[in-house]
């Protein structure tokens, strides 16, 4: 399984936006951004065949332009283990159900996949592991899912996925 960590993309900030933390949207430089960062995901050859999202707007605007840039065929599955106060724990059961040859992308947020990374390919939490907005990486699984049985593919800036030709 390959497993693509994708953080949101820049989101209005929290003490301009006065409403609900869940319904706080990319800014117009977030979805220009992001769909750069979605053309570098496409240039790189990223297939998703399965997309997993959290619930909250922001996260939901930035699967939906990658679906669209990488004409992912699964629909977008929100998924309210990546919201960001959820243990990353809860996601591997979630993605142990899936085919082992499957490609999921997890759209989500900081700490979250930051730690989920670092479970992922080291069993712990590891200190200074995060994705920055619109940033992402690529671990893969040899044939089981686990706390400790990723290896790290690719990890980059969004400025680095924007400008992949």
């Amino acid at each position: 399984m390959n497993c693509l960590l994708l953080r949101h993309g820049i989101a209005v900030n929290p003490e301009e936006w006065g409403r609900s933390e869940r319904e706080r949207p990319l800014t117009k430089e977030g979805i220009t951004k992001t769909e750069q960062v979605a053309a570098g995901l496409k240039r790189l050859g990223m297939k998703p065949t399965h997309l997993l999202c959290s619930p909250l707007i922001r996260a939901q605007q930035t699967a939906e332009i990658t679906e669209r840039a990488l004409q992912i065929k699964a629909s977008i599955q929100l998924c309210p283990e990546l919201v960001y106060d959820q243990s990353p724990k809860l996601l591997f059961p979630i993605l142990q159900q899936l085919p082992s040859d499957a490609f999921v992308m997890c759209v989500g947020h900081e700490p979250h996949l930051g730690q989920t990374a670092a479970l992922m390919i080291f069993g712990k939490n590891c200190a200074g592991l995060a994705l920055k907005k619109a940033g992402g990486c690529l671990i893969s699984f040899n044939e089981i899912v686990g706390v400790g049985r990723g290896q790290l593919e690719w990890w980059m800036a969004p400025a680095q996925l924007r400008t992949l030709r």
